[in-house]
Parts: C-alpha cells; structure tokens; sequence
C-alpha cells in the first residue's frame, strides 16, 4: 500500500520539471542514466560475447572481444557506485550531498520508471 501511494506520488521528468523540483529532476536523471548504461552494458556484453564466439580462433579477435566484455562490465559498476563515490567524497570535504543524491530514492525511481513503462505497454499490447 505504502509503495504502490509512494510510485503514484512521483511525477515524471517534466512535472517535475515544470514544477521546479530540482531534487526529483537530479533523482530521475540519474535513474535514467543507470537504467542506460545497464543496458548499454548489456548490449556490449552481448556483442562481445558474439565477437568472441565468430573469432574463429584468431588472437587479435579474441583480445577483442574480451576486452569489450571486460569494459562494459566495469562501466556497469562505476555507473552503480558512482552514487556511493560522490557521497563518500562530498563526506570529505565536508558537503552533505547525500541529501541530494540518495540512492535509495534513485533505486525506487528505477522501480518507479519500469513499473510504468511495463504496465503501460502491457496495456498497449490489449
């Protein structure tokens, strides 16, 4: 109950645009960005994943594609501890940009994002 009040109370990126709410504009591009580069990462993994199993056995091909499979992996982990990274070093230098950058609420308009875009092609699809 308190979650389904919680997704309902969150605007999209342009109501909230429209009504100044720069915290929740910051939230969802970031929500944004992460749900992009996981994707991206995805799709890298895959291509390399592709680029290793065609390189019939040459030396330069697989480098190749491990490497691609390697990067898209650590892309997808600064991508997620870049939240964690800028709170650790706000901390030191005596900032408090937790308050602004909060994971949490990141994570929850992740959910948020998915949760209307599934159910609204679900509902496309009937």
């Amino acid at each position: 109950m308190f979650l389904e009040t919680a997704y309902a109370a969150s605007p999209s990126i342009v109501e909230a645009a429209q009504n100044y709410q720069i915290l929740e504009i910051i939230n969802r591009g970031l929500a944004y960005a992460i749900i992009v580069a996981g994707f991206l990462s995805v799709v890298f993994i895959f291509v390399g994943g592709i680029s290793f199993i065609l390189s019939g056995g040459a030396e330069d091909k697989i480098k190749s594609a491990v490497s691609t499979i390697r990067y898209a992996i650590i892309g997808l982990i600064v991508t997620i501890l870049s939240t964690v990274i800028v709170g650790t070093v706000g901390k030191a230098m005596g900032l408090d940009i937790v308050k602004y950058i909060n994971l949490g609420e990141i994570i929850n308009t992740i959910k948020t994002i998915t949760t209307e875009n599934g159910s609204s092609s679900s509902e496309s699809l009937n």
